[in-house]
């Protein structure tokens, strides 16, 4: 099996900035793409950032220059650094990674639990 436990989430005042870290763990080959989402209430799940195992990221013009994408694949952990919160980043943030468990290399998706990140005075 495979899990992803996040951590780093919290409450935080606007223009704060927070480091959201997720670990893999279990049944791990290699992991491939790494992505960062987030979805607040009413609206859909949105990607804000991704990641490649060899260090090429993209990311949502929502957060384009306040956050930035990295990885550990030492670790088998992505993080997020956000910064210049804003109220409207208020949100549940998921971190999803694509695991091949054996050699041949069949990537499939997995999702952590989410943490809640909530920007406010």
């Amino acid at each position: 099996q495979v899990q992803l436990v996040e951590s780093g989430g919290g409450l935080v005042q606007p223009g704060g900035s927070l480091r959201l870290s997720c670990a893999a763990s279990g049944s791990i080959f290699v992991i491939n793409d790494m992505g960062w989402y987030r979805q607040a209430p009413g609206k859909q799940r949105e990607l804000l950032a991704a990641i490649t195992r060899g260090g090429s990221t993209n990311y949502a013009d929502s957060v384009k220059g306040r956050f930035a994408i990295s990885r550990d694949n030492a670790k088998n952990t992505v993080y997020l650094q956000m910064n210049s919160l804003k109220p409207e980043d208020t949100a549940v943030y998921y971190c999803k990674a694509a695991v091949a468990k054996n050699v041949l290399l069949s990537f499939h998706d997995y999702w952590g639990q989410g943490t809640q990140v909530t920007v406010s005075s």
